[in-house]
């Protein structure tokens, strides 16, 4: 596996199915941080969960919320960005066709296609 992935392309690079309705594309990486862009089905969902990796995101169209540990739901929209610490528990509800770019530093491994 490469540790390194300098260019990408959202048009021609592969997807992969995250979970029912959530496709990833992985733009770029190296072993500090990585760059991903997510395409989300209107009423999918991600379960609670956590991972070492912290993760900044910015919402390129649609409406999801986002469920914290504690409960407390944080509702973007286009043009909203958002940030989750390294094993801060967080899960989603997808509430139109969504499109977002995400950062997670360091890279995730499991993400490297």
């Amino acid at each position: 596996m490469d540790q390194k992935k300098h260019r990408g392309n959202l048009h021609t690079d592969k997807r992969v199915e995250r979970a029912k309705g959530i496709e990833r594309v992985t733009l770029t990486y190296d072993q500090d941080s990585m760059i991903c862009y997510f395409y989300l089905e209107k009423g999918s969902t991600l379960d609670m969960h956590t991972h070492p990796e912290s993760q900044n995101g910015f919402v390129v169209k649609g409406h999801i919320h986002f469920i914290k540990g504690d409960g407390e739901i944080l509702d973007l929209h286009a043009g909203d960005a958002y940030y989750f610490p390294s094993m801060d528990p967080h899960g989603s509800k997808i509430l139109e066709d969504t499109e977002l770019i995400e950062c997670f530093s360091p890279s995730r491994d499991d993400y490297k296609d």
